[in-house]
């Protein structure tokens, strides 16, 4: 794990280094660039929300809660566990 973070630490002082080293015009050029995505970004996430609350239909259907275990499989085999189930009922049941 010391390996792991020393080995990180090195590549981000090498880009770090890089990024120094470039001209400070360049570095201004690509800060532009990466705000010019993130808002683009912002603003295509924010027309798909108002574009989904513009078009919704606002219903809601209501059901009944079926049982997934009765549901399904309506063979005669019980649950695995059902054995334990009733094996500690009776142990715990006041006599």
């Amino acid at each position: 794990m010391k390996n792991l973070r020393t080995t990180i630490n090195n590549w981000f002082d090498k880009l770090d280094g890089q990024w120094r080293a470039m001209p400070v015009k360049k570095q201004h050029h690509y800060t532009l660039l990466l705000f010019a995505g993130y808002a683009l970004l912002s603003v295509a996430v924010l027309l798909k929300v108002c574009y989904d609350v513009a078009h919704s239909d606002n219903t809601m259907t209501i059901e009944h809660i079926e049982n997934p275990i009765n549901g399904q499989n309506k063979s005669s085999v019980s649950p695995q566990d059902s054995i334990n189930k009733i094996l500690k009922r009776k142990m715990y049941e006041r006599q």
